[in-house]
């Protein structure tokens, strides 16, 4: 059902809601699904304003019987978050901390509202909240009481509905209630529900730490405080709508420690986790190596538990650590306490949920069985007991999680694409339920029943128990309008599959996909929704996802734009396929940043996605200006450079009018000012040279790659790197010639190999600006040019010096992946080094002048994402160059912002942290940037001069006086 024939649904919601009431496709698809492996189709979605919005939503609904789904973040692993009649997305406006009180320790704070921001503001007053799953930068705090979140911390503070103080919540038939203990805001009947059933509700909870299945009514018994607020928590959006919450803050420890305990598989370390809780932990966590591709900073073992201490001094919280691991029987241990180095290590426990989703031989695995909790003194015999039933039903999957309150996560490598693999889903579940139940333990540990779990409730509390379940959802919601499907009266836990929608065979496209076994659905269905994309702030080194940040919008988010891609893919939301508008305005917005192929835990490439769709979506059709005057760059500025019209063509852009009317006609933002073009291209400094002594140089033969922005805009960066690498005793060479300082002739005099006599024009390309773009076709031919140019430095086995690092991504990644078959991509790929690499390597004794000074800037997007940065602060180190570079996106990010429309987005991003970077540098820094974008961004905005770090390393020399 679409907006043409909800029967008038969207009109009467318009006429009493303040907020946005959308239900077009965009809207729709966006809400298709959670964090799990379920899939609903919603009529439409609403952002309330506040409670008024909330309530008119409810009363509107009612009278018609459509379900009402309340949703955060979206993060939810269960798919408690998906549902087919009106979503409430409280991200948008009801996402406000409306008072923090240090003195009584406590936040009033609405649904939407992000645990992050929470923690930032309490952070000043040495408090925190105390659950923190690790999704803590976008999960909200309405998510997390609906699902009674808990995270790391829950040893030392237990879980949501332990911080709880009073809700604020509507029921499905306007009922205003404030809950709280002693039966306060309970609605009619449930406690004389209750106090029938005092016996039953008395013996029939296991006794466990993270007991989160099913209706937590053991809270309103009368030794428990009838405490109606902690009983709501984790019903999963059924029994009300939460509105506002009053919430308990804790005291933060001023330093941590961690004790990183080494083990030789995980059940060893799950029998050691319950025996370090006396030692009063903030954490015990634990993480198998199958989990883990790159061990790096670990201690030995196959299994390890990440075990924080607290102190109000470093000396305090190290001794607790150690007297941890006094107490631990680890093969291998290590204390961190340096606060970079403890970040480091915590990151590989926080994307676990989205690395875990890979198996190490690249077979997608998924939740279903994401935390299960049992007695955290029976996890170990547990573990064993699960790894044996994985292996009866061939399945496999890397377990994790919270081992000190025995909650375990995991993926499994379930085939939820075929019948026969659905169907061994189904059976290992149910023997999966017997067998937690067997331990005494709870289906779910942390993220709620769902419908992955719900329907196995009655093994885990009996048939009467359930009954009772159903009859205080029928208390607070008699017409089950809220979630209806969630924990009572389930969908099977089979149905609503988000893969039985996708098409059977697969799609015709134009990239390779080799991690994806060139399947592009098994590509669209990397993201899982964790939505790392939606954190709303960078910091340090991430990139993704800046677009987000600028907008706050879902569709701009990598999520969102994946979540459309499978719904064209499945053609019952957005029904045009390569050729839909709504793929097409979110995939706008995506700067191609390619942040997303290294920031998301499961290497979602939304930029190679959008080159793909724009590749199909304008087959045989015109496109957007900027494709040709942005896209063919290259072309033009060939042009320009053989007729020698560079400075004509730089006195032309001076000329209001005819800068104005040329930007209109490109599709050029009319704020953007036209970059000059370099009087003479680097190419020709070059042939204009006298030529290299035979002696001059007796290292490395390296073959400086001439991109284009060095070629034409900014040669001064290529005179610069041919000084610092011939200062290294590096020799240098252009493509397609091999001789330092010699050129093709027409007559073959040159000792230049035959090969490339005549090819004194010919001039490689890394095919960029076409990829960007979605001209594949394009792409793929000039590529083989470049190839064909190329063989004699492939056959030389001379590696490849690239400047400007979104080209140098190009090559190294684009290039394999559009050219398959041609053995000679992957081998030009791996040629392939960065200028700070291409030192490193090759002139590793080479000392870089000392030069002294703080540095500010910009590292390079697609640099960050795709080639690493290790090499260059490792030179600016060497180079007495102190100081961190930005992560994030300048914002320019190569044609995008420079295309019409997207100026505000992109100084948008520019101001997320490169600007505030700059305006806080002290005087003296030196401003780098290796991209040309980043470079031209910095200019615009601020009237900055950035460099390369070529550029500061060839100064450097030339003040030393050095050859």
């Amino acid at each position: 059902m679409g907006i043409e024939d909800d029967g008038g649904l969207a009109a009467e919601l318009r006429e009493v809601v303040r907020g946005e009431v959308r239900f077009d496709a965009t809207a729709r698809a966006l809400m298709t699904m959670d964090a799990s492996n379920y899939r609903r189709v919603p009529l439409g979605v609403v952002a309330p304003r506040d409670a008024e919005d909330v309530a008119a939503v409810l009363e509107v609904c009612r009278a018609r019987g459509t379900p009402v789904v309340a949703r955060g973040g979206g993060t939810s692993i269960a798919g408690q978050a998906t549902g087919t009649g009106v979503v409430l997305d409280f991200t948008r406006h009801m996402n406000g901390l409306l008072e923090l009180d240090p003195d009584g320790r406590t936040a009033r704070v609405q649904p939407g509202l992000v645990l992050d921001r929470l923690q930032a503001a309490a952070a000043p007053h040495g408090l925190r909240f105390g659950p923190d799953p690790s999704t803590h930068g976008r999960c909200t705090l309405g998510g997390m009481i609906g699902n009674n979140s808990c995270g790391a911390h829950s040893v030392a503070w237990g879980t949501t509905a332990d911080s709880v103080r009073e809700l604020s919540v509507l029921t499905a038939r306007g009922e205003r209630l404030r809950l709280g203990r002693d039966w306060s805001g309970a609605p009619e009947g449930l406690r004389t529900l209750v106090e029938g059933e005092l016996a039953r509700l008395r013996t029939g909870f296991p006794e466990l730490p993270r007991r989160i299945s099913g209706y937590a009514l053991d809270a309103l018994l009368p030794e428990h405080g009838a405490d109606v607020a902690r009983s709501f928590c984790g019903s999963e959006g059924t029994l009300g709508v939460l509105t506002e919450a009053v919430l308990d803050l804790v005291e933060a420890p001023a330093v941590h420690a961690l004790a990183v305990l080494g083990y030789a598989d995980e059940s060893a370390a799950a029998d050691a986790a319950s025996g370090l809780l006396p030692y009063g932990p903030l954490t015990v966590e634990g993480m198998a190596a199958d989990l883990i591709r790159a061990p790096i900073g670990l201690p030995k073992g196959g299994a390890w538990l990440f075990v924080e201490t607290g102190g109000a001094s470093e000396g305090e919280a190290r001794a607790r650590a150690e007297a941890v691991v006094r107490a631990a029987d680890a093969v291998d241990a290590l204390v961190v306490t340096d606060p970079l180095a403890q970040r480091g290590l915590w990151r590989l426990r926080e994307d676990a949920s989205g690395t875990a989703t890979r198996m190490p031989d690249g077979t997608e695995a998924w939740p279903g069985w994401e935390d299960c909790a049992v007695p955290p003194a029976r996890l170990g015999a547990y573990l064993r007991d699960f790894r044996a039933l994985l292996t009866a039903h061939g399945l496999r999957g890397a377990p994790y999680g919270h081992f000190g309150e025995g909650c375990v996560h995991v993926r499994i490598d379930f085939d939820l694409l075929t019948e026969a693999g659905v169907a061994r889903f189904r059976r290992f579940s149910e023997e999966q339920a017997d067998l937690v139940v067997s331990h005494g333990g709870s289906l779910s540990g942390e993220h709620g029943d769902g419908q992955a779990r719900a329907e196995l409730l009655p093994r885990m509390y009996g048939a009467e128990m359930v009954a009772l379940f159903e009859r205080a959802k029928a208390v607070w919601d008699p017409d089950d309008l809220l979630n209806p499907g969630m924990l009572v009266r389930p969908a099977r836990l089979d149905d609503n599959l988000r893969f039985a929608v996708l098409p059977r065979r697969p799609v015709d496209v134009a990239f390779g996909y080799p991690h994806d076994d060139g399947d592009f659905r098994a590509a669209v269905r990397r993201c899982v929704g964790v939505a790392k994309c939606r954190t709303e702030s960078g910091g340090g080194s991430a990139v993704m996802c800046p677009s987000f940040r600028a907008t706050g919008e879902e569709e701009h988010s990598t999520r969102g734009r994946a979540r459309l891609l499978h719904e064209m893919l499945a053609g019952e939301v957005i029904t045009d396929g390569w050729r839909s508008t709504e793929v097409r305005d979110a995939l706008d917005l995506c700067l191609s940043c390619k942040g997303c192929r290294s920031d998301c835990p499961v290497g979602v490439d939304m930029a190679t996605y959008k080159a793909e769709f724009l590749h199909h979506h304008y087959a045989g059709r015109l496109r957007p200006a900027a494709h040709y005057s942005l896209g063919s760059l290259p072309v033009w500025l060939r042009w320009v450079a053989r007729a020698r019209a560079a400075p004509l063509v730089n006195r032309l852009a001076a000329v209001g009018p005819l800068a104005r009317l040329g930007k209109r006609m490109g599709g050029i933002a009319r704020e953007r000012e036209i970059p000059r073009l370099a009087s003479g291209t680097f190419s020709r400094w070059w042939r204009a040279r006298p030529p290299a002594p035979e002696s001059g140089g007796s290292g490395q033969l390296v073959v400086l790659w001439p991109d284009t922005f060095t070629e034409h805009l900014s040669p001064s960066v290529g005179r610069a790197a041919v000084r610092v690498l011939e200062s290294a005793r590096l020799r240098v060479a252009l493509p397609p010639t091999l001789l330092p300082g010699r050129r093709p002739v027409a007559d073959g005099t040159s000792r230049t190999p035959a090969a490339l006599l005549g090819a004194r024009r010919a001039q490689v390309c890394c095919g960029l600006t076409y990829i960007s773009t979605g001209r594949l076709d394009r792409a793929r031919a000039v590529l083989r040019r470049t190839l064909d140019l190329m063989e004699p430095v492939l056959e030389a086995g001379v590696p490849v010096v690239v400047l400007e690092p979104s080209c140098a991504a190009a090559l190294r990644a684009d290039l394999p992946d559009l050219l398959p078959d041609d053995p000679r991509a992957s081998r030009l790929a791996a040629t392939v080094h960065t200028f700070a690499e291409t030192l490193r390597q090759y002139a590793p004794h080479w000392a870089p002048p000392a030069l002294n000074l703080p540095v500010t800037g910009q590292t390079h997007c697609h640099q960050h994402a795709v080639l690493g940065d290790t090499a260059d602060r490792d030179l600016r180190t060497s180079a007495a160059l102190t100081g961190p570079l930005t992560g994030g996106c300048c914002g320019l990010a190569g044609n995008f912002g420079f295309e019409k429309g997207h100026f505000d987005v992109s100084r948008t991003c520019a101001e997320d942290q490169l600007l505030p970077a700059l305006h806080s540098a002290p005087e003296n820094a030196a401003i780098l940037a290796d991209g040309y974008s980043c470079r031209t961004q910095i200019e615009q905005l601020t009237g900055i001069r950035a460099r390369h770090l070529a550029e500061v390393l060839a100064e450097g020399l030339e003040r030393e006086g050095r050859e």
